[in-house]
Protein backbone atom coordinates (compact mmCIF):
# COMPACT_ATOMS: atom_id res chain seq x y z
CA UNK A 1 0.00 0.00 0.00
CA UNK A 2 1.51 3.66 -0.97
CA UNK A 3 2.32 5.86 1.81
CA UNK A 4 -0.69 8.37 2.52
CA UNK A 5 0.09 11.94 3.54
CA UNK A 6 -0.60 12.47 7.01
CA UNK A 7 -1.45 15.81 8.28
CA UNK A 8 -2.08 16.68 12.43
CA UNK A 9 -3.48 19.60 14.30
CA UNK A 10 -2.67 20.19 18.35
CA UNK A 11 -3.83 22.18 20.67
CA UNK A 12 -1.46 24.09 23.17
CA UNK A 13 0.25 21.79 25.52
CA UNK A 14 0.08 18.90 23.11
CA UNK A 15 2.54 16.42 21.36
CA UNK A 16 2.08 15.49 17.83
CA UNK A 17 3.38 11.92 16.96
CA UNK A 18 3.22 9.98 13.57
CA UNK A 19 4.53 6.80 12.67
CA UNK A 20 3.25 4.31 10.33
CA UNK A 21 3.72 1.36 12.89
CA UNK A 22 3.17 0.87 16.50
CA UNK A 23 4.12 3.71 19.14
CA UNK A 24 5.35 3.31 22.16
CA UNK A 25 5.15 6.33 24.36
CA UNK A 26 6.92 6.67 27.72
CA UNK A 27 5.50 9.41 30.14
CA UNK A 28 8.55 10.74 32.38
CA UNK A 29 6.47 13.24 34.16
CA UNK A 30 7.55 16.80 35.24
CA UNK A 31 11.47 17.77 35.64
CA UNK A 32 12.33 19.00 39.03
CA UNK A 33 13.14 22.65 37.32
CA UNK A 34 9.11 22.14 36.47
CA UNK A 35 7.72 21.34 39.78
CA UNK A 36 10.15 24.39 41.11
CA UNK A 37 8.91 27.09 38.62
CA UNK A 38 5.38 25.63 38.96
CA UNK A 39 5.57 25.46 43.17
CA UNK A 40 6.53 29.20 42.50
CA UNK A 41 4.07 30.48 40.26
CA UNK A 42 1.59 28.72 43.25
CA UNK A 43 3.11 30.42 45.59
CA UNK A 44 3.03 34.34 43.72
CA UNK A 45 -0.78 33.75 42.90
CA UNK A 46 -1.81 32.75 46.32
CA UNK A 47 0.35 34.90 49.29
CA UNK A 48 -1.13 37.83 49.88
CA UNK A 49 0.55 40.91 48.06
CA UNK A 50 3.02 42.96 49.75
CA UNK A 51 4.92 45.72 48.81
CA UNK A 52 8.73 47.09 48.31
CA UNK A 53 11.21 44.83 50.06
CA UNK A 54 9.23 42.87 51.93
CA UNK A 55 7.31 41.25 48.43
CA UNK A 56 11.27 40.92 47.47
CA UNK A 57 12.09 39.44 50.58
CA UNK A 58 9.14 36.60 50.96
CA UNK A 59 9.81 35.09 47.00
CA UNK A 60 13.32 34.91 47.46
CA UNK A 61 12.44 32.84 51.35
CA UNK A 62 9.93 30.97 48.97
CA UNK A 63 12.36 30.14 46.50
CA UNK A 64 14.74 28.96 49.17
CA UNK A 65 12.73 26.79 50.80
CA UNK A 66 10.94 25.44 47.58
CA UNK A 67 14.50 24.52 46.08
CA UNK A 68 15.56 23.39 49.71
CA UNK A 69 12.96 21.03 49.57
CA UNK A 70 13.38 19.48 46.19
CA UNK A 71 16.79 18.98 47.05
CA UNK A 72 15.88 16.60 50.26
CA UNK A 73 13.11 15.31 48.03
CA UNK A 74 15.67 14.21 45.12
CA UNK A 75 17.87 12.78 47.87
CA UNK A 76 15.24 10.79 49.96
CA UNK A 77 12.48 10.30 47.67
CA UNK A 78 12.83 10.55 44.33
CA UNK A 79 9.15 9.10 43.05
CA UNK A 80 7.99 11.93 45.11
CA UNK A 81 8.03 14.43 42.24
CA UNK A 82 4.95 12.97 41.10
CA UNK A 83 2.93 14.75 43.81
CA UNK A 84 3.40 17.63 42.00
CA UNK A 85 0.12 17.28 40.82
CA UNK A 86 -1.94 16.38 43.42
CA UNK A 87 -3.77 19.15 44.79
CA UNK A 88 -3.75 18.53 48.57
CA UNK A 89 0.26 17.95 48.38
CA UNK A 90 0.03 21.35 46.47
CA UNK A 91 -1.27 23.07 49.37
CA UNK A 92 0.83 21.67 52.38
CA UNK A 93 3.88 22.95 49.51
CA UNK A 94 2.15 26.16 49.71
CA UNK A 95 1.78 26.12 53.36
CA UNK A 96 5.39 25.68 53.69
CA UNK A 97 6.08 28.35 51.44
CA UNK A 98 4.05 31.12 53.06
CA UNK A 99 5.01 30.00 56.97
CA UNK A 100 8.96 30.29 55.78
CA UNK A 101 8.10 33.84 53.92
CA UNK A 102 6.46 35.03 57.03
CA UNK A 103 9.38 34.47 59.46
CA UNK A 104 12.51 33.69 57.63
CA UNK A 105 13.34 31.28 60.49
CA UNK A 106 16.24 28.74 59.13
CA UNK A 107 15.84 26.06 62.14
CA UNK A 108 12.20 26.27 60.96
CA UNK A 109 12.53 26.20 57.63
CA UNK A 110 14.42 22.82 57.89
CA UNK A 111 11.97 21.04 60.47
CA UNK A 112 9.11 22.10 57.55
CA UNK A 113 11.22 20.12 55.09
CA UNK A 114 11.80 17.73 56.84
CA UNK A 115 7.83 17.31 57.58
CA UNK A 116 7.00 17.66 54.03
CA UNK A 117 9.49 14.97 52.93
CA UNK A 118 7.96 12.49 54.63
CA UNK A 119 4.54 14.04 53.80
CA UNK A 120 5.42 13.22 50.12
CA UNK A 121 5.85 9.41 51.12
CA UNK A 122 2.38 9.02 51.55
CA UNK A 123 0.51 7.31 48.62
CA UNK A 124 -2.75 7.75 50.11
CA UNK A 125 -4.73 9.71 52.49
CA UNK A 126 -4.38 7.77 56.00
CA UNK A 127 -3.81 9.04 59.42
CA UNK A 128 -0.26 9.72 59.23
CA UNK A 129 -0.75 11.70 55.86
CA UNK A 130 -3.52 13.82 57.64
CA UNK A 131 -1.07 14.06 60.47
CA UNK A 132 2.10 15.49 59.19
CA UNK A 133 -0.48 18.14 57.14
CA UNK A 134 -2.13 19.06 60.31
CA UNK A 135 2.20 19.72 61.83
CA UNK A 136 2.68 21.98 58.72
CA UNK A 137 0.43 24.30 60.13
CA UNK A 138 1.00 23.47 63.43
CA UNK A 139 5.21 23.69 63.89
CA UNK A 140 5.01 27.74 62.95
CA UNK A 141 2.77 28.82 65.74
CA UNK A 142 5.44 27.38 68.11
CA UNK A 143 9.26 28.92 69.82
CA UNK A 144 12.06 26.80 69.58
CA UNK A 145 12.60 26.69 72.87
CA UNK A 146 8.72 24.39 72.49
CA UNK A 147 10.04 23.00 69.59
CA UNK A 148 13.10 21.61 71.86
CA UNK A 149 10.91 20.32 74.34
CA UNK A 150 8.68 18.19 71.87
CA UNK A 151 12.26 16.60 70.40
CA UNK A 152 13.64 15.97 74.36
CA UNK A 153 9.91 14.82 75.15
CA UNK A 154 9.75 12.56 71.99
CA UNK A 155 13.16 10.87 72.71
CA UNK A 156 12.78 10.22 75.89
CA UNK A 157 9.16 9.16 76.33
CA UNK A 158 8.61 7.50 72.97
CA UNK A 159 11.64 6.19 71.60
CA UNK A 160 15.01 3.69 72.72
CA UNK A 161 18.28 3.20 71.03
CA UNK A 162 18.67 0.06 70.16
CA UNK A 163 22.37 0.14 69.99
CA UNK A 164 22.91 1.69 73.65
CA UNK A 165 24.98 -1.16 74.76
CA UNK A 166 27.58 0.42 77.07
CA UNK A 167 27.92 3.55 78.80
CA UNK A 168 30.02 4.76 76.11
CA UNK A 169 27.42 3.92 73.18
CA UNK A 170 24.62 5.94 75.40
CA UNK A 171 27.32 8.58 75.73
CA UNK A 172 27.65 9.09 72.01
CA UNK A 173 23.76 8.83 71.49
CA UNK A 174 22.96 11.57 73.89
CA UNK A 175 25.84 13.75 72.12
CA UNK A 176 24.17 13.82 69.10
CA UNK A 177 20.05 13.18 69.86
CA UNK A 178 19.52 15.38 73.15
CA UNK A 179 22.46 17.62 73.88
CA UNK A 180 21.57 20.25 71.11
CA UNK A 181 17.93 20.64 72.57
CA UNK A 182 18.50 20.97 76.20
CA UNK A 183 19.83 24.37 76.67
CA UNK A 184 16.74 25.85 75.33
CA UNK A 185 13.84 23.72 76.11
CA UNK A 186 11.00 25.31 77.15
CA UNK A 187 10.57 25.32 81.25
CA UNK A 188 7.63 27.36 81.57
CA UNK A 189 3.74 26.89 82.52
CA UNK A 190 2.61 29.05 79.73
CA UNK A 191 4.89 27.17 77.05
CA UNK A 192 3.42 23.85 77.73
CA UNK A 193 -0.32 25.80 78.05
CA UNK A 194 0.49 27.30 74.32
CA UNK A 195 2.05 23.29 72.86
CA UNK A 196 -1.28 21.94 74.70
CA UNK A 197 -3.68 24.54 72.92
CA UNK A 198 -1.95 24.01 69.20
CA UNK A 199 -2.60 20.51 69.97
CA UNK A 200 1.09 19.19 70.09
CA UNK A 201 -0.06 17.22 73.66
CA UNK A 202 -1.46 17.59 77.13
CA UNK A 203 -0.09 18.50 80.31
CA UNK A 204 -1.62 15.69 82.44
CA UNK A 205 -1.42 14.54 86.51
CA UNK A 206 0.50 11.34 85.91
CA UNK A 207 4.48 12.18 86.77
CA UNK A 208 6.97 10.62 85.02
CA UNK A 209 10.40 11.26 86.47
CA UNK A 210 13.57 11.07 83.77
CA UNK A 211 15.39 9.28 85.79
CA UNK A 212 12.55 6.43 86.07
CA UNK A 213 11.81 7.04 81.95
CA UNK A 214 15.94 5.80 81.84
CA UNK A 215 15.39 3.15 84.26
CA UNK A 216 12.92 1.46 82.93
CA UNK A 217 14.27 1.57 78.63
CA UNK A 218 18.15 1.45 80.07
CA UNK A 219 17.99 -0.50 82.36
CA UNK A 220 21.02 -2.59 81.88
CA UNK A 221 23.36 0.02 82.16
CA UNK A 222 21.78 1.23 85.66
CA UNK A 223 22.51 -2.66 87.51
CA UNK A 224 25.06 -2.50 90.76
CA UNK A 225 25.59 -6.54 89.93
CA UNK A 226 25.65 -9.49 91.90
CA UNK A 227 28.23 -12.03 92.36
CA UNK A 228 28.28 -14.93 90.56
CA UNK A 229 27.19 -17.57 94.11
CA UNK A 230 23.83 -15.76 93.40
CA UNK A 231 23.55 -17.99 90.43
CA UNK A 232 23.09 -20.92 92.47
CA UNK A 233 21.67 -19.53 95.77
CA UNK A 234 18.48 -18.82 92.96
CA UNK A 235 18.52 -21.94 91.56
CA UNK A 236 19.11 -20.51 88.23
CA UNK A 237 20.03 -23.71 86.02
CA UNK A 238 21.88 -21.72 83.07
CA UNK A 239 24.24 -20.45 85.28
CA UNK A 240 26.46 -18.10 83.82
CA UNK A 241 25.82 -19.01 80.52
CA UNK A 242 27.51 -15.59 78.12
CA UNK A 243 23.84 -15.38 76.35
CA UNK A 244 22.34 -14.34 79.64
CA UNK A 245 24.89 -12.56 81.81
CA UNK A 246 28.27 -10.75 81.35
CA UNK A 247 30.72 -8.07 83.52
CA UNK A 248 28.45 -5.63 85.04
CA UNK A 249 29.26 -2.29 83.91
CA UNK A 250 29.22 -0.30 87.29
CA UNK A 251 31.06 -2.53 89.24
CA UNK A 252 33.38 -5.02 87.22
CA UNK A 253 33.62 -7.33 89.71
CA UNK A 254 30.35 -8.48 89.62
CA UNK A 255 28.10 -9.58 86.87
CA UNK A 256 24.88 -8.45 85.35
CA UNK A 257 21.94 -9.28 83.02
CA UNK A 258 22.88 -8.60 79.25
CA UNK A 259 20.32 -6.86 78.18
CA UNK A 260 18.76 -3.20 78.46
CA UNK A 261 15.53 -3.60 79.30
CA UNK A 262 12.75 -6.15 80.38
CA UNK A 263 11.17 -6.62 76.48
CA UNK A 264 14.26 -7.68 74.95
CA UNK A 265 14.99 -9.91 77.94
CA UNK A 266 11.65 -11.20 77.28
CA UNK A 267 12.17 -11.95 73.71
CA UNK A 268 15.61 -13.31 74.48
CA UNK A 269 13.90 -15.59 76.49
CA UNK A 270 11.68 -17.52 74.13
CA UNK A 271 14.67 -17.27 71.15
CA UNK A 272 16.37 -19.60 73.65
CA UNK A 273 13.42 -21.27 74.88
CA UNK A 274 14.69 -20.55 78.78
CA UNK A 275 12.69 -22.51 81.11
CA UNK A 276 9.82 -20.84 83.35
CA UNK A 277 11.52 -21.43 86.09
CA UNK A 278 14.84 -19.43 85.53
CA UNK A 279 13.11 -16.64 83.89
CA UNK A 280 11.47 -15.49 86.73
CA UNK A 281 14.48 -16.02 88.85
CA UNK A 282 16.91 -14.08 86.09
CA UNK A 283 13.55 -11.29 86.24
CA UNK A 284 14.26 -10.85 89.89
CA UNK A 285 17.97 -10.43 89.79
CA UNK A 286 17.25 -8.03 86.98
CA UNK A 287 14.91 -5.57 88.63
CA UNK A 288 16.58 -6.12 92.70
CA UNK A 289 20.35 -5.22 91.13
CA UNK A 290 18.61 -2.21 89.00
CA UNK A 291 20.13 1.61 91.24
CA UNK A 292 17.68 3.53 92.82
CA UNK A 293 16.63 6.99 90.77
CA UNK A 294 18.82 9.16 92.57
CA UNK A 295 21.77 6.98 91.22
CA UNK A 296 20.46 6.59 88.09
CA UNK A 297 20.76 10.38 88.24
CA UNK A 298 24.00 10.45 89.66
CA UNK A 299 25.45 7.85 87.28
CA UNK A 300 24.12 9.88 84.07
CA UNK A 301 25.46 12.98 85.12
CA UNK A 302 28.80 11.30 85.24
CA UNK A 303 28.60 9.85 81.54
CA UNK A 304 27.44 13.25 80.20
CA UNK A 305 27.65 16.60 82.98
CA UNK A 306 25.39 18.45 80.65
CA UNK A 307 22.75 15.41 81.81
CA UNK A 308 22.29 17.53 85.18
CA UNK A 309 20.89 20.45 83.34
CA UNK A 310 18.26 18.38 81.58
CA UNK A 311 17.04 16.61 85.05
CA UNK A 312 16.82 20.20 86.60
CA UNK A 313 14.58 21.09 83.30
CA UNK A 314 12.62 18.16 83.53
CA UNK A 315 11.89 17.73 87.33
CA UNK A 316 10.67 21.76 87.34
CA UNK A 317 8.68 22.11 84.24
CA UNK A 318 5.50 20.53 82.87
CA UNK A 319 7.78 18.56 80.82
CA UNK A 320 7.82 15.62 83.09
CA UNK A 321 3.96 15.40 82.71
CA UNK A 322 3.29 16.10 79.29
CA UNK A 323 2.10 13.85 76.77
CA UNK A 324 2.90 13.85 72.84
CA UNK A 325 -0.34 13.97 70.42
CA UNK A 326 0.57 12.48 67.20
CA UNK A 327 1.39 15.98 65.77
CA UNK A 328 3.36 16.50 68.79
CA UNK A 329 5.24 13.17 67.96
CA UNK A 330 5.08 13.90 64.23
CA UNK A 331 6.62 17.50 64.91
CA UNK A 332 9.35 16.30 67.57
CA UNK A 333 10.38 13.41 65.15
CA UNK A 334 10.93 15.66 62.37
CA UNK A 335 13.02 18.32 64.73
CA UNK A 336 15.25 15.30 65.63
CA UNK A 337 15.70 14.14 61.89
CA UNK A 338 16.58 17.80 61.39
CA UNK A 339 19.62 17.96 63.45
CA UNK A 340 20.73 13.91 63.20
CA UNK A 341 19.84 13.58 59.61
CA UNK A 342 18.80 10.02 59.48
CA UNK A 343 16.13 8.91 62.47
CA UNK A 344 13.70 5.71 62.20
CA UNK A 345 10.70 6.23 60.02
CA UNK A 346 7.67 7.99 61.78
CA UNK A 347 5.23 5.47 60.74
CA UNK A 348 6.58 3.14 63.94
CA UNK A 349 4.56 5.65 66.13
CA UNK A 350 1.84 6.80 63.96
CA UNK A 351 0.12 4.05 61.79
Amino acid sequence: MADKPQSQSVGAGGSAIQAGGAVSVTNVGLSYAEVRDAALDVFRANFYELAGVAKETADQRAREVTEDFLAKLEKENPSGIDKANDPDFQYSLFTVQREYARCGDKDLQGLLVDLLVDRSKQERRNILQIVLNESLNTAPKLTQDQLAALALVFLFKYTQNLGAGSHALFGQYLDKHAQPFIATAATSQASYQHMEFTGCGAVGMLTTSLEAVLGQVYQGLFQKGFDVSELASQKITIGSDQRFFNQCFNDPTKLQVRVNNKEFLNRHFDACAIAEGDRTEILKLFDSTKMSDAEIRIKCVEIRPYMADLFDRWTKSPMKVFTLTSVGMAIGHANVKRLVGEFADLSIWIN
